[in-house]
């Protein structure tokens, strides 16, 4: 419960950080400012709470905070609905998978099953973006994590640290806000797991793009997002991700498939390489 609170008022700090006054209609007051972001006292006004209380909810001290409170900060802080609801989750208003056992070690065969008939790349995902399975077009049309079978198999770990990630994803930098943002979010809700946080570390000290974007606090939540390939054999692949949770009513895992993006070539690409493919 600690851990919830700290991780509760390290992003309160972080967005009120990156708001300037003008962003939400105030001018002047206050005196002359050291450091950029709003006051502690400017966000306690604009959400209708003593400056005190406030300080303590982002020291993360043990405060009672109704749902009422918690949506006016959201709306003090102007936070886009995947940040309200990682606020109001971490604040206790919003159900958090229970994820204080390891992620899941096997899968049902009939999964295995069920993705090899997919005609797109596909693969199915803990919470800690380990690949647990994957057809066979994965692996030959995104990148090649069988070559490293322990790090290589975390998505996000690759997208930083992967050379062939780095050099052939076209929108990289956007991808790569999108996942440290999204293991960000799977970060607030795994009820005090150490796995992040020492992942998160150890990323940090190998990539200086993961360590700045870790350090945003950024959340995002799963949603349809584009990754564009340069295949070295097949050129430039246009995928949209479209994610499948709760598997088998499994909170943990999900589904990702690599759908072709309309007016792209590339189902064409696809189709053909399908048929020089035995």
């Amino acid at each position: 419960m600690m851990q919830t609170r700290n991780l509760l008022g390290e992003f309160l700090k972080s967005r009120r950080e990156k708001l300037q006054p003008a962003d939400v209609g105030i001018s002047g007051g206050y005196g002359r400012r050291r450091t950029p972001g709003l006051r502690r006292e400017e966000v306690a006004e604009i959400a209708n709470v003593s400056t005190t209380w406030y300080t303590w909810l982002e020291q993360g001290r043990d405060v009672a905070a109704s749902r009422e409170v918690m949506e006016n900060i959201a709306r003090a802080l102007l936070l886009s609905p995947d940040e309200k609801l990682h606020v109001m989750r971490l604040a206790g208003f919003g159900d958090l998978p229970d994820w204080s056992a390891p992620a899941v070690p096997t899968l049902e065969p009939g999964l295995q099953k069920i993705i090899d008939q997919l005609r797109y790349p596909a693969i199915l995902v803990n919470r800690r973006t380990e690949i647990m399975a994957w057809n066979r077009q994965a692996p030959h049309l995104l990148y090649d994590f069988l070559d490293d079978p322990v790090m290589g198999r975390n998505m996000v770990w690759s997208i930083f640290m992967n050379p062939y990630l780095r050099e052939r994803v076209m929108n990289w930098e956007e991808f790569a806000g999108y996942s440290a943002a999204i293991l960000r979010a799977y970060h607030g809700q795994s009820k005090g797991d150490p796995w992040y946080e020492a992942f998160a570390r150890m990323l940090s000290e190998e990539s200086p793009e993961f360590a700045a974007l870790w350090d945003s606090h950024d959340v995002r939540e799963k949603q349809v997002q584009p990754f564009v390939l340069n295949h070295p054999d097949l050129g430039v692949l246009s995928f949209e991700i479209n994610t499948f949770a709760h598997i088998n009513g499994n909170e943990d895992l999900h589904c990702c498939v690599y759908s072709p993006l309309d007016g792209t070539g590339t189902e064409e690409k696809l189709d053909l390489n399908a048929q020089k493919t035995p």
